[in-house]
């Protein structure tokens, strides 16, 4: 992990920022990735992070919620 890069643990994961399900979240430049703990993250998980980052491409595969970078965002 790089100076840029931020890992954030169970005390910034409350308040409706990220689904009930994440444990862990860490972001890498502008691409974030979210960790379940222990279960599939729902489909409504997955929604929940679109709303909050509208214009960004969001996948969800299985326990792992991703924020893709902004086409062209420097690597």
């Amino acid at each position: 992990m790089t100076s840029t890069d931020a890992l954030h643990t169970n005390n910034h994961l409350t308040q409706g920022r990220w689904p009930v399900r994440t444990c862990a979240v860490s972001q890498v430049r502008s691409a974030w990735v979210l960790h379940s703990y222990g279960e599939d993250f729902a489909p409504e998980d997955l929604n929940l992070v679109r709303r909050r980052f509208p214009g960004r491409h969001v996948t969800l595969d299985g326990d792992v919620i991703t924020v893709w970078p902004h086409p062209g965002t420097q690597r």
